[in-house]
Protein backbone atom coordinates (compact mmCIF):
# COMPACT_ATOMS: atom_id res chain seq x y z
CA UNK A 1 0.00 0.00 0.00
CA UNK A 2 1.33 3.40 -0.87
CA UNK A 3 1.54 6.04 2.05
CA UNK A 4 -1.47 8.40 0.41
CA UNK A 5 -3.68 5.41 0.71
CA UNK A 6 -2.70 4.81 4.27
CA UNK A 7 -3.17 8.04 4.83
CA UNK A 8 -6.52 8.04 3.74
CA UNK A 9 -8.03 4.87 5.12
CA UNK A 10 -6.69 6.29 8.66
CA UNK A 11 -8.43 9.85 7.43
CA UNK A 12 -11.92 7.52 6.69
CA UNK A 13 -11.18 5.98 10.48
CA UNK A 14 -10.95 9.11 11.66
CA UNK A 15 -13.85 10.83 10.50
CA UNK A 16 -16.43 7.60 11.14
CA UNK A 17 -14.98 7.33 14.75
CA UNK A 18 -15.22 11.31 15.27
CA UNK A 19 -19.42 10.67 13.49
CA UNK A 20 -20.20 7.78 15.68
CA UNK A 21 -18.84 9.64 18.86
CA UNK A 22 -21.14 12.55 18.20
CA UNK A 23 -24.37 10.04 17.63
CA UNK A 24 -23.54 8.60 21.00
CA UNK A 25 -23.44 11.33 22.49
CA UNK A 26 -26.46 12.74 20.83
CA UNK A 27 -28.21 9.48 22.15
CA UNK A 28 -26.85 10.76 25.44
CA UNK A 29 -28.03 13.97 25.67
CA UNK A 30 -32.03 12.72 24.74
CA UNK A 31 -32.02 10.09 27.20
CA UNK A 32 -29.23 10.57 30.02
CA UNK A 33 -27.98 7.12 29.86
CA UNK A 34 -24.52 7.32 31.21
CA UNK A 35 -23.75 4.01 28.43
CA UNK A 36 -24.34 6.57 25.61
CA UNK A 37 -21.93 9.07 27.27
CA UNK A 38 -19.02 6.34 28.25
CA UNK A 39 -19.27 5.45 24.08
CA UNK A 40 -19.61 8.24 22.70
CA UNK A 41 -16.16 9.56 24.66
CA UNK A 42 -14.47 6.14 23.70
CA UNK A 43 -15.08 7.14 19.97
CA UNK A 44 -14.20 10.22 20.24
CA UNK A 45 -10.68 9.10 21.83
CA UNK A 46 -10.88 6.44 19.07
CA UNK A 47 -10.73 9.44 16.47
CA UNK A 48 -7.75 10.93 18.04
CA UNK A 49 -5.49 7.90 18.02
CA UNK A 50 -6.18 7.73 14.04
CA UNK A 51 -5.22 11.47 13.77
CA UNK A 52 -2.42 11.34 15.93
CA UNK A 53 -1.47 8.32 13.80
CA UNK A 54 -1.58 10.26 10.74
CA UNK A 55 0.26 13.14 12.22
CA UNK A 56 3.38 10.44 13.70
CA UNK A 57 6.01 9.63 11.04
CA UNK A 58 5.82 6.23 10.69
CA UNK A 59 8.96 4.61 12.76
CA UNK A 60 8.93 7.48 14.84
CA UNK A 61 9.76 6.08 18.08
CA UNK A 62 6.33 7.56 20.07
CA UNK A 63 4.47 5.87 17.74
CA UNK A 64 3.56 3.38 20.23
CA UNK A 65 2.29 5.39 23.02
CA UNK A 66 -0.21 6.27 20.75
CA UNK A 67 -1.34 2.97 20.87
CA UNK A 68 -2.39 4.02 24.63
CA UNK A 69 -4.88 6.42 23.57
CA UNK A 70 -6.70 3.47 22.09
CA UNK A 71 -6.70 1.17 24.91
CA UNK A 72 -8.50 3.46 26.83
CA UNK A 73 -11.35 4.02 24.54
CA UNK A 74 -11.26 0.12 24.82
CA UNK A 75 -11.12 0.01 28.43
CA UNK A 76 -13.85 2.72 28.71
CA UNK A 77 -16.12 0.65 26.10
CA UNK A 78 -15.45 -2.74 29.02
CA UNK A 79 -16.23 -0.01 32.04
CA UNK A 80 -19.90 0.95 30.42
CA UNK A 81 -20.46 -2.07 29.52
CA UNK A 82 -19.74 -3.86 33.05
CA UNK A 83 -21.68 -0.46 34.27
CA UNK A 84 -24.64 -0.84 32.66
CA UNK A 85 -24.75 -4.39 33.76
CA UNK A 86 -24.32 -4.02 37.41
CA UNK A 87 -27.37 -1.55 37.28
CA UNK A 88 -29.53 -3.46 35.24
CA UNK A 89 -29.36 -6.52 37.56
CA UNK A 90 -28.83 -4.46 40.83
Amino acid sequence: MTRQLVVFLQGVCAATSFAVGLLFLRFWCDTADRLFAYFGTAFLLLAVSWVLLVLVPAGHESRPYIYVVRLGSFLLIIAAIVENNQRVEG
